[in-house]
């Protein structure tokens, strides 16, 4: 299930514990989800799923089954490249890549995601905030360029989603050194 919960980002100027981050508010329903986050600056919306692909299913199977979608978002975004990355528990690079992004950075375009199967959080950094982002099968987020954030996928991953590029190189992370991830429930908190 969809979840928003919005965090002070000021605990992370204290030696906090991860349980400790002070929640202001948490959402459950996806139209109050996409209002809180619209107010944010940020774009949620959920669309119907297509029918279960199965785990066999390669990239260009997912991007087909939902051309019409991304021919949209292209079309309102100026979107060129779109692609899929798929983790399971089994993935050799899980450790690896949940490491890497777990550490607050931006990216030079927006970042737009569609959750085809499985689930993960966005961390916002937004001002005094944190928003943080349960996206399930059927959300769309998009992340406005250079907002600070992080992404946890938790320890046995289990997702697929589609990702749409401007510019693939305007997608790499610029990290911005600070630790404030540290101070905020992981993934595990929400699943």
């Amino acid at each position: 299930m969809t979840l928003l919960r919005i965090y002070s980002a000021r605990d992370s100027a204290r030696d906090s514990a991860r349980d400790d981050a002070t929640l202001l508010d948490e959402y459950r329903d996806a139209e109050a989800i996409a209002a809180a986050l619209a107010q944010a600056g940020v774009r949620f919306e959920q669309w119907q799923t297509q029918v279960p692909l199965p785990r066999s299913a390669d990239p260009e199977a997912i991007l087909t089954a939902y051309a019409k979608d991304i021919d949209r978002l292209r079309a309102e975004g100026g979107y060129i490249t779109a692609d899929v990355i798929r983790m399971h528990p089994e993935h050799p690079q899980k450790t690896e890549l949940r490491q890497k992004f777990l550490d607050e950075h931006i990216h030079k375009e927006d970042e737009v995601r569609f959750f085809v199967e499985g689930q993960a959080v966005f961390y916002l950094h937004l001002g005094d905030r944190i928003y943080a982002t349960l996206c399930t099968a059927g959300d769309l987020i998009g992340v406005p360029a250079n907002t600070p954030h992080w992404f946890d996928m938790g320890e046995a991953p289990q997702f697929a989603a589609i990702r749409l590029f401007c510019n693939p190189e305007g997608w790499v992370a610029h990290f911005t050194g600070s630790p404030i991830g540290k101070g905020f429930p992981e993934y595990a908190a929400f699943a």
